[in-house]
C-alpha cells in the first residue's frame, strides 16, 4: 500500500481528472484587449423611425471616434428624407489634397434620393489628406474608419443595409479599390474613378465577388493608363483582369462605344465594366466644366455610377 502522501497526491489527481482539471496546468493568461476591426457583413439597420440628426435638404459637418482618432464627414439626406423609408447610401471619397466639400460638389451625388456621405481623410506623410493604400497617407486605419461610420449613419438613419455604395476619385478611388476587396460583404458595389491603386493597398482576397464599376481617361497624366511601374501602378487592362479573375468572369471583356471616345467594357459572367474615356486627363468626367477641369468630357460619369450603383444590392 503506498505511503500516506503518495495515497493523497493519487486522490487529488484523481478528482482533478474527474473534474476535468489539471493539477498542472499554467495559470490563465489575462485576457488581451481585442483589436477592433471593419465589418465586413450586412449590419441591421436601427435608424428608422427616429427623427433626423441633421437637417433634411443640406449638407452637414459631423464627426466621430474611430481608431483613438476624431474623424470628420459631412452627410446630406434628400430634403423630402423620411425615417420611415430605407435609403440607399451613397460614400463618396476624395483624392489627395482634397477636401468633402470638394468631393460633394464634383461627384453631386447630393442631388440623387439618397443619403450621401462625404468622409474627410487625414493629413498624410506630406501633411495632405489622403486615405489608406497610397504610399503618403497617414498611419490610420480608414477600412476600420469607413466601418464605423456605417455603423453611426445606420444607428442615426434609415440606411437600406444592402444597398450600400462607395464611390471615389484618384486616392479616394484607390481606396475605394481597397473597400472591395476587403468589405464587399458590406457594401454592395464600388465605382473608382482615375483610381490610384497602388500595392500599398495590400493584398486582395474579397470574401465575394465585388461588383465594380471604372471610368479612366487615357491621357491621365497623374494615374497613367499604361501604369506607371516606378510607383507600382499598375496598367488598368491588368488591374481590371485581375478583378475579372476574383469575381469568376470569363476572361475576355464585350466591347462597345456608346458615344465618340467612350469605349465601354463589360465581362460576363459578373457583374464588372470599365469607361474608357479617349483624351480625358485625370478627370471626374463631366459633360459640363467641373472642379477637375474647365474642359468638358463627352459623357458625365455620375448618372452612370448611379445607374450601376443602385442595380445592385446586398443578399
Amino acid at each position: 500500500m503506498p505511503g500516506p502522501t503518495k495515497f493523497l497526491r493519487r486522490l487529488a489527481l484523481t478528482a482533478a481528472a474527474a473534474a476535468g482539471l489539471s493539477l498542472f496546468a499554467a495559470p490563465a493568461a489575462s485576457a488581451v484587449p481585442s483589436v477592433p476591426s471593419a465589418i465586413d457583413h450586412p449590419v441591421r439597420t436601427t435608424g428608422c423611425q427616429r427623427p433626423s440628426p441633421v437637417p433634411a435638404g443640406t449638407t452637414t459637418l459631423r464627426t466621430l471616434t474611430s481608431g483613438g482618432l476624431l474623424r470628420e464627414y459631412t452627410v446630406h439626406v434628400p430634403a423630402r428624407y423620411r425615417p420611415s423609408r430605407p435609403y440607399p447610401l451613397v460614400l463618396s471619397f476624395h483624392g489627395h489634397k482634397r477636401t468633402s466639400k470638394y468631393q460633394e460638389e464634383l461627384s453631386g451625388f447630393s442631388a440623387y434620393d439618397a443619403i450621401s456621405v462625404y468622409p474627410q481623410g487625414l493629413p498624410g506623410t506630406d501633411g495632405e489628406s489622403a486615405w489608406t493604400g497610397a504610399p503618403y497617407s497617414a498611419a490610420a486605419d480608414d477600412v476600420l474608419f469607413t466601418s464605423d461610420l456605417l455603423n453611426t449613419l445606420q444607428r442615426e438613419l434609415c440606411v437600406d443595409s444592402r444597398r450600400i455604395y462607395a464611390t471615389g476619385k484618384s486616392n479616394g478611388g484607390g481606396f475605394v479599390g481597397v473597400l472591395a476587396c476587403r468589405m464587399p460583404g458590406r457594401i454592395a458595389a464600388f465605382a473608382p474613378v482615375a483610381g490610384a491603386f497602388y500595392p500599398q493597398g495590400g493584398d486582395c482576397h474579397p470574401s465575394r465577388p465585388a461588383p465594380i464599376l471604372d471610368f479612366h481617361g487615357t491621357a491621365d497624366a497623374t494615374i497613367p493608363y499604361a501604369g506607371n511601374p516606378a510607383k507600382g501602378l499598375p496598367a488598368l487592362p491588368d488591374w481590371l483582369a485581375a478583378w475579372a479573375d476574383r469575381n469568376g468572369c470569363f476572361p475576355h471583356p464585350i466591347q462597345y462605344s456608346p458615344k465618340t471616345d467612350v469605349t465601354v467594357q463589360r465581362w460576363l459572367g459578373c457583374s464588372l465594366q470599365h469607361y474608357r474615356v479617349e483624351g480625358a486627363g485625370h478627370v471626374w468626367p463631366s459633360t459640363a466644366p467641373n472642379n477637375d477641369s474647365a474642359t468638358p468630357t463627352v459623357i458625365d460619369a455620375t448618372p452612370v455610377i448611379w445607374k450601376f450603383l443602385l442595380a445592385h444590392r446586398l443578399r
